[in-house]
């Protein structure tokens, strides 16, 4: 009888607050839970998501954060930022190339420079006939003002610059210059050098020889092919277009 008392003594009446604590506990959990919900980003929701379908042993459909209130629209913003980014962009190339025109005028009044703008930038096509003497790398005397106007306008813009070769569908060949390549590759090295000696960072540029396979005129006759032997000084875009990404499989 003694043993009977004493267990019913020490019988705790009062076990149901634990369960009270816990179910407290669990509702401020959810309200932490749904306050997070309300401002949650894509990524964050993708987590929280993954998060319940492990807990609950299976996959939470994903839900598209447009049906989400207050959800931030993370894909709209970058579309938009880089729109306005290559706004800007296309603004300073089109400033620029004004400015370049402008330096150049009597070369472009006479047809020996083009100035032109697309998306891969702004580009100075010289013909070859300013630069240099007929199958010579040289610079001549009166085309180093042309450029070194021309480098002074380059010097402290930010953009990368390629100079391009372009040689006629006729042949060279000499000690000098085996064949159009080097002859292409040679020209358009003596214009970045003199632009080097003009202040333009070496770093910012790159020199490709072309030879004679892109032309812009027909070689057929003295006229096109004139115009096929040139140098073209590209301002290249730091906002290039996007590219695509193609599967292999």
């Amino acid at each position: 009888m003694a043993r009977k008392k004493y267990d019913e003594a020490t019988d705790n009446h009062e076990r149901w607050l634990i369960s009270y604590a816990d179910f407290i506990t669990l509702l401020f959990a959810f309200f932490v839970v749904m306050y997070a919900i309300s401002v949650v980003n894509e990524g964050k929701y993708k987590v929280f998501s993954d998060a319940l379908g492990n807990a609950f042993g299976g996959r939470v459909a994903p839900r598209s954060t447009a049906e989400i209130p207050g959800a931030i629209q993370l894909p709209n913003i970058v579309a938009k930022r880089r729109a306005e980014a290559l706004r800007r962009e296309r603004e300073r190339l089109t400033t620029l190339a004004r400015d370049l025109t402008s330096t150049l005028a009597p070369l472009v009044k006479e047809g020996k420079v083009r100035v032109t703008q697309n998306s891969r930038g702004v580009s100075v096509e010289i013909n070859a006939s300013v630069l240099f003497d007929s199958g010579d790398a040289t610079l001549t005397n009166d085309s180093r003002e042309a450029l070194r106007a021309l480098a002074v306008l380059l010097r402290d813009d930010p953009h990368t610059l390629q100079v391009e070769g372009h040689t006629d569908n006729l042949q060279i060949r000499n000690p000098v210059f085996p064949s159009n390549w080097e002859l292409s590759a040679a020209r358009a090295s003596a214009v970045v050098r003199l632009f080097i000696d003009s202040g333009v960072a070496p770093g910012r540029m790159t020199v490709v020889g072309h030879g004679s396979n892109i032309p812009v005129a027909s070689n057929d006759d003295a006229e096109g092919r004139a115009r096929n032997r040139r140098v073209a000084v590209t301002i290249l875009s730091a906002l290039p277009d996007a590219t695509k990404e193609i599967p292999t499989k």
